[in-house]
């Protein structure tokens, strides 16, 4: 119990703390922002030129994402554009109405997703590594009696596929009328990764090209759950909901999670939402298995003369050779949409390497013409020594800048990410922590 508040107070302080950092604004819809800067690629210099229009008409939205970057011989970076989903992903989305509304579809990048109550797909980013851009697709239906989410993470391969059926089945019944239980919500949910790395657990790689051939394979992995939830409160400034999960990973272990949800509107000033889970976990069983981080942790291989390392999310689940109990916090803050922050944060009870992060801040005060954003996760934490140390666990984004104009942007950015690894084929058999900072000036044009 020590460590439990331990953890949820230093939790309190991390997102205070990022509050505190003055984050920038998301790009305003219906503007042209172009920039160009000096960046430090693990040390070489490199440089960059940006063009990001940004276009909004009712529900509908479309955003680009033209990034070059030159070394300093003048040739452009192969990283940028090797690959088809490289150019497809110029289109950084495609958008029609918003998370929460009727009808809400989106195709592009995907960043941040969660299925239901997030026991199954947590915080999914399909392009965590800024040198393997995706085009996924998001597509979610909001009744007021039932509807579903659906997320597919790549069309240029096999990849992720989530989806959650939810259903009031009281709204259908003359129990509709009853406070309460008449919100009593069910729902069902599967996800699975088809890439040819998902269930690899071992194998060798060629020393000269660098070809992987597995040794374990499990093939694709699947996982699928079932949830109920219950409104406990629902007014106007407050909601209170209690649900429970559970959730089966095909062939090997299971997990049940139960929570609370609080949702508080003051007003139209502020809102904020905290959650509190306690999981109880079999062996063989990762809770939030389809992570921020899942895309660079599904599979890595490196060679040590005589030996092939390999490290997967596969290795790690058949490694939970113990059951394992643990719990889930997150806290969300918006102030007039100027101001919002999110810190989450996830352990097992006697599991020392188990700790995931992830948090997020932006302030968006027009007035202000200072700026800052930064975003932070992290897996596999040992301790809280541990939280914010960079390595091949952690990726971290962050900008400051000044605005001496409306229209004029000076800013630095700092980036800890990934860069793939490939053999002779151009296909990717790993990544690697890259460092990037950039001083970068944008021009930014309402339209």
């Amino acid at each position: 119990m020590k460590r439990l508040f331990t953890v949820s107070f230093l939790l309190f302080l991390v997102v205070t703390s990022f509050a505190q950092m003055n984050p920038l604004p998301g790009q305003a819809p219906n503007a042209l922002t172009g920039g160009f800067g000096l960046t430090w690629i693990d040390g070489a210099p490199t440089y960059a030129f940006r063009v990001r229009p940004d276009i909004s008409f009712k529900n509908f939205g479309i955003g680009l994402d033209l990034n070059l970057e030159f070394d300093a011989s003048g040739n452009l970076r192969k990283e940028n554009f090797n690959t088809a989903s490289d150019y497809l992903s110029i289109i950084r989305y495609v958008r029609y109405g918003y998370k929460k509304d009727p009808v809400y579809a989106q195709i592009g990048a995907v960043d941040y997703y969660t299925l239901g109550h997030g026991s199954i797909m947590y915080q999914y980013s399909n392009s965590p590594s800024v040198d393997n851009r995706k085009i996924g697709l998001v597509f979610d239906l909001n009744m007021d009696k039932w509807g579903f989410e659906s997320i597919y993470s790549d069309f240029s391969e096999g990849s992720v596929v989530g989806t959650r059926l939810h259903i009031k089945p009281l709204q259908f019944t003359s129990l509709s009328v009853i406070p309460i239980l008449s919100g009593l919500e069910i729902g069902a949910s599967f996800a699975g990764d088809f890439n040819s790395k998902a269930g690899v657990e071992s194998g060798l790689l060629d020393p000269k090209t660098q070809a992987f051939t597995a040794t374990v394979d499990n093939g694709s992995m699947s996982e699928f759950g079932f949830d109920i939830g219950l409104p406990l409160l629902n007014s106007s400034v407050l909601n209170i909901e209690l649900y429970t999960d559970y959730a089966k990973i095909v062939n090997f272990g299971d997990g049940i999670s139960s929570g609370l949800l609080f949702n508080f509107n003051g007003l139209g000033l502020a809102t904020a939402s905290l959650k509190f889970e306690r999981r109880w976990n079999s062996k063989e069983y990762i809770p939030s298995y389809f992570g921020s981080l899942y895309e660079i942790e599904r599979f890595n291989a490196t060679y040590n003369s005589p030996i092939t390392t390999v490290t997967s999310k596969a290795n790690e689940l058949r490694a939970a050779i113990d059951p394992q109990n643990g719990f889930f916090g997150s806290l969300t803050v918006d102030v007039l949409h100027l101001l919002t922050i999110y810190g989450g944060y996830q352990r097992l009870d006697k599991n020392p390497q188990s700790g995931i992060l992830n948090m997020r801040a932006e302030v968006a005060p027009p007035s202000v013409p200072f700026v800052a954003r930064a975003g932070y996760d992290k897996t596999n934490i040992i301790d809280e020594k541990d939280l914010f140390t960079l390595d091949n666990r952690s990726a971290l984004f962050a900008e400051l800048g000044y605005k001496p104009y409306s229209y004029l942007l000076v800013s630095m950015i700092y980036q800890w990410t990934f860069t793939p690894m490939r053999d002779k084929d151009d296909n990717i058999i790993g990544f690697e922590p890259q460092k990037k900072i950039e001083p970068r000036i944008s021009f930014i044009y309402p339209f």
